[in-house]
């Protein structure tokens, strides 16, 4: 990571790949997250200079992105968890609960988002285990392993060794969307496509899909605008 100093600095996540062969700047749409690609072998001081020559345009282009692209998440805010609304307030002891439409968070609450973000991953974990474990029964399948990440591109993936990885954020999402992306990826334990026969398997175990899919269009980039911690 590398901070462009100024007024404001900037965060700037470097990212190396094999793939690349030059720099190249790019600022999230969805929270305004700026990374740094750049070529595996080449030199930080190098991408630093990079960063500098660009300096103009990354702040023309964070300045003109509408100030509700990312919601810091703390002690006094709204979150959805499984498509319910709740408000976050300074809790006692060690766990975080709900209670009614509270989410009591204990500890400092200047870590309120990260400690928020711990838990709705252990969550998200034993929703999805389930999910798939359920759907892989149906199918007469088994999955290798199951992975949380915070993908912005995708809500999950299924490897062709049958690894399942998803975006931890879908249990901010309705249950019955995260039940249909789990179904989506065990469905590619059977058909590794987007064949007809592929989408017939999602119909078997899924029914009525399309309603979570088009959620997950219109609603979910609302998602990724939640930022837990700085």
């Amino acid at each position: 990571m590398a901070i462009l100093p100024g007024p404001p600095p900037v965060e700037v996540h470097l990212k190396r790949s094999a793939r690349s062969r030059r720099f190249s700047l790019r600022v999230s749409r969805l929270d305004g997250k700026v990374t740094l690609s750049m070529p595996a072998r080449a030199r930080e001081g190098e991408a630093l200079a990079f960063l500098r020559g660009q300096e103009g345009w990354l702040r023309e282009t964070l300045q003109a992105m509408p100030e509700s692209a990312v919601q810091m998440v703390g002690i006094g805010s709204a979150i959805p968890v499984e498509g319910r609304m709740l408000t976050l307030a300074k809790g006692e002891g060690r766990r975080v609960r709900i209670e009614g439409d509270t989410l009591f968070v204990p500890g400092d609450p200047a870590s309120a988002g990260a400690r928020v973000a711990a838990w709705a991953k252990v969550l998200a974990r034993d929703r999805l285990a389930e999910a798939s474990t359920r759907y892989a029964g149906l199918v007469g399948r088994s999955y290798a392993t199951l992975a949380l990440r915070d993908t912005r591109s995708r809500w999950g993936s299924c490897s062709p060794d049958g690894r399942l990885m998803y975006s931890w954020r879908l249990i901010l999402a309705p249950p019955a969307v995260l039940d249909y992306v789990a179904a989506h990826e065990v469905a590619h334990l059977v058909e590794m496509n987007h064949s007809p026969a592929y989408w017939a398997v999602v119909s078997r175990i899924c029914p009525g899909w399309q309603v979570h899919r088009a959620w997950l269009h219109d609603q979910g980039q609302g998602l990724h605008r939640l930022r837990f911690q700085d």
